[in-house]
């Protein structure tokens, strides 16, 4: 849009109306984005710091300690993620506004739920150094994926790649238990979710100006839930494998 010339005050309108129109819109998806992390962040909590935790999770006796284990009740929260992404997805174009922001709300408790294993593991002071080196590191590339003159999108097949790789790349490790290709996974985790920070944030902003003349107030609000659900799951990713390089194991303290 920069590069549109000036050829009168209704053009110039137009384009001023678009771009106070995205920021708009990209501040409802970091909103929604930010709400979600707080409403996950306040399910972890409470799940790890109360009696809550025994529903979900019990500690076993191993060599190097207690092990954290899941019930089937955690199991349910690890695993049920999923299928509210694909509710959501396959829903997208039938599913009304309320149904999709009930949906994410549901989806950030749960994932929640699951990552409380990480408060009970890790000590308090590695996981907030973990959350605000993640957070330090995608809104700087997620300001250079808004800002950007590059084109981002002839990288998508190579974080698609890249992404399926550290996908069968964990699942092998769950067998293996090798710590060089944790260690492996971990580094190709945090550069792969620091470029899909950048490269959604850009495919965000370029949806938009393709189809802001014709979404309707309805469409826009419940795109912005599926946008922020995207930057949501590239956030929460980062932040786990930032954890895996900076986090203190809770009893390495005993």
């Amino acid at each position: 849009m920069a590069f549109t010339p000036n050829y009168g005050t209704q053009a110039s309108y137009g384009v001023g109306a678009i771009d106070a129109g995205l920021r708009s819109y990209m501040l409802r998806v970091y909103n929604w984005m930010t709400v979600g992390l707080i409403v996950t962040g306040a399910v972890a909590y409470a799940v790890a710091e109360t009696n809550l935790r025994m529903a979900f999770f019990h500690l076993v006796p191993s060599m190097n300690g207690m092990m954290i284990r899941p019930t089937g009740l955690g199991y349910l929260a690890i695993f049920s993620p999923i299928v509210f992404v694909l509710i959501m997805q396959m829903g997208i174009n039938r599913l009304s506004r309320q149904a999709v922001q009930g949906l994410f709300w549901a989806f950030c408790a749960v994932m929640g739920a699951s990552m409380a294993s990480l408060v009970m593991g890790y000590t308090g002071v590695s996981i907030a150094r973990a959350f605000f080196i993640s957070a330090a590191t995608f809104g700087g590339m997620s300001l250079f994926g808004y800002t950007t003159r590059a084109d981002l999108s002839r990288f998508g097949s190579f974080l698609m790649m890249g992404l399926i790789g550290l996908v069968l790349a964990s699942v092998v490790n769950i067998f293996l238990h090798s710590a060089p290709l944790a260690f492996l996974t971990s580094v190709i985790g945090v550069l792969l979710f620091t470029g899909l920070a950048a490269f959604d944030t850009q495919r965000i902003r370029s949806v938009y100006l393709q189809t802001a003349s014709y979404m309707g107030p309805e469409d826009a609000a419940k795109r912005s839930i599926y946008d922020a659900l995207g930057l949501y799951l590239n956030f929460i990713n980062l932040f786990q494998f930032v954890l895996q390089f900076v986090g203190v194991r809770s009893n390495d303290n005993n």
